[in-house]
């Protein structure tokens, strides 16, 4: 399901997903990199990279798989807290029900 979110101050304006991110699960830190998520991106590529090699690349599926379920939802969570709002009805029942 697709919300849409816009700053109020600078009028700018994102269309994200709310659910499982199947772009994580495929291409792993370039997500959060391509969306200029730069916390998320930190975190997940130096996890991805030290967890990947400590354990020869078994980690990084792990690491995949659990951010593909939770990562939408902090990429939401973090717009918000910067200012973002639901810029319809439908994305601000979408948020409430997720529990943003």
């Amino acid at each position: 399901m697709r919300i849409n979110l816009q700053n109020e101050n600078t009028m700018k304006t994102k269309q994200t997903k709310l659910g499982f991110s199947w772009t994580f699960l495929l291409f792993g830190w370039f997500v959060p990199l391509l969306r200029g998520d730069w916390k998320w991106f930190f975190i997940t590529f130096i996890g991805t990279v030290v967890l990947g090699y400590l354990t020869s690349g078994i980690a990084v599926l792990i690491i995949q798989i659990a951010f593909s379920v939770i990562y939408n939802k902090l990429y939401i969570k973090d717009l918000l807290q910067s200012g973002f709002k639901p810029s319809d009805d439908f994305s601000d029942k979408a948020i409430n029900g997720a529990g943003l």
